[in-house]
């Protein structure tokens, strides 16, 4: 079950809501996961700063991971990931910050996995 949070600075559509999850949703297969059991969150419009200065355009990524994946598939994702945000939100890659866990015990449904 993986999670992708993403924080941006943008505000956005609900069409680029959909498009980005949509888009995240076909990516997840780089790390051997499935959009199936996929969770997206998406918060717009958020302030963020690198380097003491207010970012414009940018965006932060959590994704975690039930499991883990080989750092070549998390690479890959990456690329993909800085693709989807600058296509679908104009967010330039440089400007796209991407961070990985691995999460051992998962729960769900009253159980862990």
């Amino acid at each position: 079950m993986p999670f992708i949070d993403s924080k941006v600075t943008v505000a956005m559509t609900q069409e680029q809501k959909d498009a980005v999850k949509s888009e995240l949703g076909k990516a997840i297969t780089t790390l051997n996961k499935t959009e199936s059991f996929l969770m997206v969150g998406i918060e717009d419009a958020y302030d963020l700063y690198m380097g003491g200065k207010k970012l414009d355009k940018g965006a932060y990524v959590s994704v975690s991971l039930f499991g883990s994946a080989s750092s070549d598939a998390y690479n890959q994702m990456t690329g993909k990931i800085c693709d989807i945000y600058e296509r679908v939100l104009g967010i330039p890659g440089q400007s796209v910050y991407v961070t990985y866990q691995g999460i051992r015990d998962w729960g769900w449904n009253g159980q862990n996995f």
